[in-house]
């Protein structure tokens, strides 16, 4: 496969990735219910649905026969896991029982800056300025975004939002550890290593937080999807995107799941969207194409002579 088909088809697998974490948010608000109308606890839902995509993990490996992680790979997998299975679901879980699954997204939409930075310094790529111009086009317009649906002329810091921007910070060290294991480990596993590597606090934690009195429904489908589907599934895609496109690169794919959130809230939450919101997703998705034809420079080998000198 040529470089250039290489990369096109990491975005592609970056972006379905995307779009299935899109969802996590909606569902998660779903699941957790509000201030007015609880349901389940943050905690149940972050270490439940990892509980759930652990036991999948787990058939999974048996099935594909899975070799063991080598030794150097437990580390780095840890890491993964603190972010992803973690840090990530338990801040957000937490934060949406406080604030609409839009306010979260526009919030969220930090996290592809923090990604290509991590992601960056992890496989000391050098993105151009041009590269680096459309992704800072693409942060700016989330945060003016942000701003113009404050209300208020800023963007008040909430506890909630604190909690979103500790979750960014998490998802982009978990995106950009995994994406590099994904390099010599198959993408599939490496989720799934880390989910089974974090079982022994999920279990006995998501045990001790089960929820106690009646759940709706609707409720339990959204903890279905993060554990299956967000938690899971959409890790297989986003990995394999990351290791063959760059993580970089596809990380800018990012860009447009605030707004696949927020199209997504409409029918599950019932949440409004209106011209405004599209128009900022079309100029954001704008970024992301044209940041892919930036160039990112790879970093250079030193040759053998140099780092070897023969003696006189």
């Amino acid at each position: 496969m040529s470089t250039k088909a290489q990369i096109t088809k990491g975005l592609w697998l970056g972006l379905l990735g995307i779009v299935i974490f899109s969802v996590t948010l909606p569902m998660t608000r779903l699941a957790v219910g509000t201030p007015e109308a609880p349901q389940m606890s943050g905690l149940f839902i972050a270490l439940g649905r990892a509980v759930v995509a652990a036991g999948l993990s787990a058939v999974f490996l048996l099935a594909t026969r899975a070799p063991f992680p080598r030794r150097e790979d437990w580390w780095p997998l840890a890491v993964t896991a603190g972010g992803v299975v973690f840090g990530f679901p338990l801040f957000t879980s937490i934060a949406m029982r406080y604030v609409e699954a839009v306010h979260a997204a526009v919030i969220i939409g930090a996290l592809p800056l923090a990604t290509a930075a991590v992601g960056a310094l992890l496989h000391r790529q050098r993105p151009s300025a041009g590269f680096w111009l459309c992704a800072a086009a693409g942060s700016a317009l989330v945060v003016a975004f942000a701003l113009l649906r404050s209300g208020s002329g800023g963007l008040s810091i909430s506890l909630a939002d604190l909690l979103l921007l500790a979750a960014v910070l998490c998802a982009a060290v978990g995106y950009g550890y995994g994406a590099k294991l994904s390099q010599r480990m198959q993408a599939e596993h490496v989720i799934c290593w880390a989910l089974l590597l974090s079982l022994p606090l999920t279990l006995p934690l998501a045990a001790l937080s089960l929820p106690a009195g009646p759940i709706k429904a609707s409720a339990w489908w959204g903890f279905g999807y993060v554990g299956v589907f967000s938690m899971w599934l959409g890790f297989f895609a986003w990995y394999r995107g990351l290791a063959l496109g760059g993580t970089v690169r596809v990380s800018q794919v990012q860009l447009v799941q605030p707004f696949l959130s927020m199209l997504f809230a409409v029918p599950l939450l019932g949440e409004r969207l209106d011209a405004v919101t599209v128009g900022f997703g079309l100029a954001v998705i704008a970024t992301v194409f044209i940041g892919k034809k930036m160039p990112v420079h790879q970093p250079v080998a030193m040759p053998p002579s140099l780092l070897h000198p023969r003696k006189t």
